[in-house]
């Protein structure tokens, strides 16, 4: 059974956020950007979904490593799905997919967190 912390953590739920990595990898030092920027997003999904498992999906491991080591994105804007485990002897119900989602032409400036309807996608 999943824990409800805060509200209902049970449903199956898609949500777009803009990660600031820069200032969560201030003060890292610039050999280990890339791997801690990876470690970030994932506990801003656990933290965001409320689920331990936490998949990042290909794409956005080659977005972040996509300028090296040491020049990370300072922003990325991301979509989160938490969705059902299908594996019978998983040990959690749900997981969350971290993908990387299209920047828009203008920026990333004013878009907050956005809730994806399924048939969007």
């Amino acid at each position: 059974m999943v824990e409800k912390t805060r509200g209902r953590k049970e449903e199956v739920v898609t949500r777009e956020y803009t990660i600031n990595l820069h200032k969560r990898l201030h003060g890292c030092t610039f050999k280990k950007k890339a791997p801690k920027a990876i470690k970030e997003i994932r506990k801003f999904a656990e933290k965001a979904m409320g689920t331990k498992d936490v998949r990042v999906d290909v794409k956005l491991n080659k977005h972040i490593w996509s300028r090296g080591i040491r020049s990370v994105p300072r922003r990325i804007r991301v979509r989160i799905a938490r969705k059902r485990n299908d594996d019978e002897d998983a040990k959690e119900e749900l997981y969350s997919l971290v993908t990387v989602a299209e920047i828009p032409a203008e920026g990333l400036k004013g878009l907050g967190t956005k809730p994806i309807d399924d048939d969007d996608e």
